[in-house]
């Protein structure tokens, strides 16, 4: 048997990170075992589908590296294919026409609440004669007793009472089919083995089943994934922060730090914390994953993403980091090259924002000043280091690392003084107080005119402040 596994959001939205998680799992199962990942579109909900959602979800999964080996397929061009099944029913007794009015079904609904029941429908339309011509919706006729039993791959052996379920709607007063009717159907024609979703889909399962049967059919295997938490136990939403997947890109996250973090919600391997797609799915196992909820840990995830700024290399994060520059204004096709602002900012940064903020200093004509660190750091004792330093670096030919470390120390032995009073006015002077790495490479980067001028400025400053 082949493996093939689905995911199949609706296009009402973004891709969230909880169907990100969902869209993983289900990609490493298949990977695993040799299989097929499907992507299928549910749009069947014509009110709230959107084409821009649809882009949202295709943009996501690309940015995640999520491939699919077929699909994109879309609900709403096999509306013939629905409606075949539900005349089949319809032909077979397994489904009828309901026209109750949506004031009996409320009041319906009121009583059973009233009298602490689960609202359900009352069957008040099984085998009364509805004329096809005036509006109705369609309705499965579920099974009056028995048990739908399943062996979920993450909660183990699940049961329902038929009695507990209801007549449900498969096909809508508008002719459009229900989610339960739809994807049945796709998932039968589609050959899926193993379904793999949220467990807030668990009460349709057993739905789903019934349907199956009354087709003939086997189930494919299912497994209900827990829900993601915020970090104050509460369902993970907006009000926790970013949970749109492209909203983690435009804060500077990588993919492969995203996903690393999602596959570690739930799933673990011993006291592993990074994996590599490779070891994801080596290692992956629907069955181990937990069946309680998991709270989201941004600060987690930011020590990942840290991780992967450091370890990756320096070209790829430069192009990724291109597109956040441009957003600061700077055009980092000029010196210096930003592989090597990245080579050495990177261990300083656990985001592409912060990266891109930190590496913007190399490429501003002005620089700002925290107030603060200036007072502390260009006082009158700094004037004489800065003039020594900036006339030895106006006087260099070979502006590189080697002579300006030279130059550096050099002034400091000259002068007799710890490197300190020389180094940190000098850093200042080229920074304005943003982290760097060494201080002769940062003097480098910089370059020779933009280094000369900013030591400038910081003794005018120096000069302003002893005159006020």
């Amino acid at each position: 048997m082949t493996v093939r596994t689905r995911f199949a959001p609706s296009p009402t939205g973004y891709l969230h990170v909880g169907g990100a998680r969902t869209a993983l799992f289900s990609w490493l199962h298949a990977r695993k075992h040799g299989g097929k990942f499907i992507l299928r579109i549910e749009d069947t909900d014509l009110e709230r589908s959107t084409a821009e959602s649809v882009n949202a979800i295709l943009e996501g999964m690309t940015w995640l590296g999520l491939e699919y080996d077929e699909g994109p397929f879309y609900q709403t061009h096999r509306f013939d294919r629905y409606n075949e099944v539900i005349e089949q029913f319809l032909d077979t007794g397994k489904a009828y026409r309901c026209n109750c009015p949506k004031e009996r079904l409320e009041k319906l609904r009121e009583e059973q609440m009233a009298a602490k029941l689960k609202p359900r429908y009352d069957g008040h339309c099984r085998g009364r004669h509805i004329d096809p011509n005036e509006p109705h919706v369609i309705r499965f006729l579920n099974p009056q007793d028995g048990t739908v039993v399943f062996d979920d791959m993450v909660r183990g052996k699940v049961a329902f009472q038929n009695t507990e379920l209801d007549d449900l709607i498969i096909r809508r007063t508008d002719g459009s089919p229900t989610y339960n009717l739809s994807v049945v159907v796709d998932d039968l024609d589609m050959e899926i083995t193993h379904v793999i979703r949220g467990d807030d889909h668990l009460n349709n399962t057993p739905r789903q089943i019934n349907i199956l049967k009354a087709l003939g059919k086997e189930p494919p295997r299912y497994g209900h994934v827990p829900m993601i938490l915020g970090d104050d136990g509460a369902r993970l939403s907006k009000r926790h922060g970013a949970v749109s997947v492209m909203q983690y890109r435009d804060e500077g996250f990588l993919p492969e730090a995203l996903l690393n973090y999602l596959v570690r919600l739930g799933w673990s391997h011993g006291d592993q914390e990074i994996f590599s797609i490779d070891e994801m799915v080596e290692l992956f196992d629907i069955e181990n994953v937990n069946k309680a909820p998991s709270a989201f840990n941004t600060e987690k995830l930011l020590w990942l993403n840290q991780h992967y700024i450091k370890s990756d290399t320096p070209a790829r994060v430069a192009r990724l980091l291109s597109p956040h520059m441009g957003e600061l204004g700077v055009d980092p096709a000029k010196w210096p090259p930003l592989e090597q602002v990245v080579a050495m900012q990177a261990e300083r940064a656990n985001s592409l924002l912060e990266l891109a903020r930190i590496s913007a200093v190399f490429y501003q004509e002005e620089i700002e000043y925290n107030e603060d660190g200036a007072k502390k750091n260009l006082k009158a004792a700094a004037t004489e280091p800065l003039t020594r330093v900036r006339d030895k670096l106006a006087a260099l030919d070979d502006w590189s690392r080697e002579p300006i470390h030279a130059i550096i120390h050099g002034v400091a032995e000259e002068l007799g003084l710890k490197m300190g009073k020389v180094g940190m006015p000098l850093r200042f002077a080229i920074t304005g107080g943003v982290a760097s790495g060494d201080l002769d490479l940062t003097v480098y980067l910089t370059g020779k005119e933009p280094s000369l001028q900013r030591i400038d400025r910081a003794m005018g400053y120096i000069q302003q402040r002893a005159t006020d």
